[in-house]
């Protein structure tokens, strides 16, 4: 774990700018670069480099690592949702089970959940994780987010600053009010359809 005081955290946008709303976590974090962050945050696109994310993970540097992507929800479209993310639990999962029968088709393709089992796989882990999701409109061909999901950027900017200044607080010894248990997951939805 971090020192009194300090600890990094890490906010990785992942997804496809050619594939219409699947560009959600690439546009947050874009967002991000211009708002106000406690020292030792790192805001990083990682787009559909999710194989470079996960080495870069294994060096151990973030103590807090907030994924940011669309996410297959069962909720409406422009839907977000913050995830906690127990990889020490066997059975945690971010996509429906039937999902996980499929395997990644590249390294260029990983979702968050494909990131996190591959680290994981090669022995590395991160303290705490969560995930800032949106369920996605469309997902074809093409630039742009839909306006369900463009209408979710900004509170999902609002978000993950928020998120942040809570690690931030809570890695610094000060403890953070919204302090999620040490276990199992949490689960935030709010709909923006």
């Amino acid at each position: 774990m971090s020192s009194p005081g300090g600890g990094r955290i890490l906010v990785a946008g992942i997804g496809n700018i050619f594939l219409g709303d699947d560009a959600f976590g690439i546009e947050v974090v874009r967002r991000l670069r211009d708002a106000v962050l406690p020292p030792g945050v790192d805001v990083s696109d990682y787009g559909i480099r999710g194989l470079h994310l996960a080495y870069d993970l294994l060096d151990g540097r973030p103590d807090v690592l907030v994924l940011v992507d669309a996410l297959p929800l069962e909720e409406p479209p422009g839907t977000l949702a913050v995830l906690r993310v127990d990889l020490d639990d066997p059975g945690w999962t971010l996509r429906p089970a039937d999902v996980l029968d499929v395997p990644a088709a590249d390294a260029h393709g990983m979702d968050p959940e494909s990131v996190l089992r591959l680290l994981r796989s090669l022995g590395g882990g991160v303290d705490r994780v969560l995930v800032v999701g949106c369920r996605p409109a469309v997902l074809d061909e093409r630039m742009g987010l839909s306006p369900p999901v463009a209408a979710a950027v900004d509170e999902a900017v609002r978000t993950v600053a928020g998120i942040v200044r809570e690690e931030a607080a809570r890695l610094g010894g000060a403890g953070a009010a919204g302090d999620t248990p040490a276990g199992g997951s949490e689960r935030g939805v709010s709909t923006h359809a």
